[in-house]
This record gives C-alpha cells, sequence and structure tokens, in this order.
C-alpha cells in the first residue's frame, strides 16, 4: 500500500482527514510543536475535549485517528515512545493548516 497523498485525490484525501475536529488540532498543534511529547501525547495541549470522556477519546485516537493521520503520511507515530511528529506528506497539508490557523477566529464552533 502506497503511503501519502496521491495528486488525484490530493484535495479530498485532505478534506477528509480535516473533517475531524480531532484530527485537525492535532496537525495544527504540529504546525507550532514538533514532536509532540507528554505524558500522552496523542492528545496535545491545544485539544480540548468537547462532550468527551478522555479514555474513550483516547482509544478513537489510537484506534482510528492517528493511525488514519500516520497512513496519511502527515504524521509519524512512534507507538513504543508515544510521541507523533511531522510525517513526510506534512508539508501538502501546511497551507490548509495554516488557512485554518489563521482565521481561527472567523471558523464555526469546533474549528481547528
Amino acid at each position: 500500500m502506497s503511503r501519502g497523498v496521491s495528486a488525484g485525490s490530493g484535495l479530498d484525501s485532505m478534506l477528509e482527514v480535516l473533517s475531524n475536529t480531532y484530527r485537525r488540532r492535532v496537525l495544527v498543534a504540529l504546525l507550532e510543536h514538533n514532536p509532540q511529547e507528554d505524558d500522552d501525547p496523542q492528545v496535545p495541549d491545544e485539544v480540548t475535549l468537547e462532550n468527551e470522556d478522555l479514555e474513550r477519546l483516547m482509544i478513537q485516537m489510537r484506534h482510528s485517528h492517528l493511525p488514519k493521520l500516520e497512513e496519511s503520511g502527515f504524521i509519524e507515530w512512534d507507538r513504543e515512545g508515544n510521541t507523533i511528529r511531522k510525517g513526510p506528506q506534512f508539508e501538502e497539508i501546511r497551507p490548509l493548516l495554516e488557512l485554518i490557523a489563521d482565521h481561527a477566529d472567523e471558523l464555526p464552533n469546533g474549528w481547528p
């Protein structure tokens, strides 16, 4: 299986990745902080919880969100070291992330 975003579906793939609040927030957090290292790096400090308990979110991050981000090539995830960092395809999504970050006050609730 090839990793990263293909040219034909690049924008669609990026928008699908960005369609989830927690994936968006992880990627936006990586704009400023690389790598993310903490007791629970799957949820960077900038990622706030919204009506979800932490245990449920951590399960979703470990089994859904982080694997999806890693498969896309936007992050590298060291499961043993509990770290995430910018992946080889991060620069492809950077312009969209910067747009989101630069206009966060103009976007609807839940963004980034």
